[in-house]
């Protein structure tokens, strides 16, 4: 794959957001804050909301809403900057709106259910405004906390949970027809699909499971966030083996590799919709490239 380096410096980049005016919101998590980066480098801070900001989407309100973990460790290994457990200074999962013409932050959501969010990673908004997002837990040095994946209805002021106990719930995204919920879990570097009825509520299943496993990867190796494409397809941001996985909704599966073991995100846009933007989050840097097929327009830009 032939890609060039839009950004680098960068503190553990992820979320990256293609707005229209050709620029890229993303979140530095390590540095807690979200950054907007212009074509040839120029970066600059737009909100600094401390914690661990990590998936970040437009919402129908024009605002960006981001997913916040609260915070990792970090530590440096062989010249790569790598997420741990959960620091001293964890100051609790939420999600946030930012308005991105002042700057100003708002926290939304900081439990569900009287159970308090732990690591927020990533959303989605659908076309009718609803929010789907997932927890990817926390983990600390002798245990863990679960995640799950859950839904704010447009204009709620409570989110509901859609199901819970998974290991560590990451990227989360919409078909075609949002039809799907897809969901990547990190450690097990599985794929999962929930089917909807309805928005937020899922299609009953046989037997314990709510959802279906579309596709587990060999080896091993961790999934991160994800995105669609117009076809139908999942691009998943795979870990050790740094890269993208492209996963069809039949589970087959082929890899894009790229130059850093950690890959955390991918995002489309341009008039075609075929260029790609990798955050390349060991490294710090931002790639784009021309991808084989174009990706699924959000149902919100800015």
């Amino acid at each position: 794959m032939q890609f060039e380096i839009v950004a680098e410096g960068l503190q553990f980049p992820e979320g990256p957001v293609w707005m229209q005016d050709g620029s890229i919101i993303l979140v530095e998590i390590a540095r807690g804050c979200v950054t907007r980066v212009w074509d040839g480098g120029k970066t600059e801070v737009i909100a600094e909301p401390g914690g661990g900001p990590n998936g970040a989407a437009i919402g129908p309100d024009g605002a960006l809403w981001i997913c916040n973990n609260g915070g990792f460790k970090y530590h440096n290994v062989d010249g790569l900057l790598v997420p741990g457990g959960c620091p001293p200074d964890y100051s609790g999962g939420r999600l946030e709106r930012i308005d991105l013409s002042t700057g100003k932050i708002e926290r939304v959501l900081d439990s569900v259910g009287g159970h308090p969010l732990k690591g927020p990673n990533d959303l989605v908004f659908d076309k009718s405004g609803n929010l789907y997002f997932t927890d990817h837990g926390k983990t600390y040095p002798r245990q863990r906390d679960f995640g799950g994946l859950f839904f704010l209805a447009q204009g709620a002021d409570e989110a509901v949970e859609l199901d819970h106990h998974h290991t560590s719930p990451n990227g989360v995204g919409l078909s075609p027809d949002e039809s799907v919920v897809y969901m990547a879990d990190t450690m097990t570097a599985r794929l999962w699909a929930f089917d909807l009825e309805a928005p937020g509520s899922l299609m009953p299943r046989p037997g314990f499971e709510k959802g279906r496993v579309v596709a587990t990867m060999p080896d091993l190796q961790y999934f991160d966030s994800l995105a669609v494409t117009a076809s139908g397809n999942v691009t998943v941001a795979t870990i050790r083996n740094g890269g993208i996985t492209t996963i069809t909704p039949e589970g087959e599966a082929r890899h894009v590799a790229f130059p850093d073991p950690f890959v955390t995100n991918i995002c489309f846009g341009g008039g075609d919709m075929m260029d790609a933007w990798v955050t390349m989050s060991g490294t710090g840097k931002l790639a784009r490239c021309r991808w084989a097929e174009p990706g699924l327009a959000l149902n919100y830009y800015a």
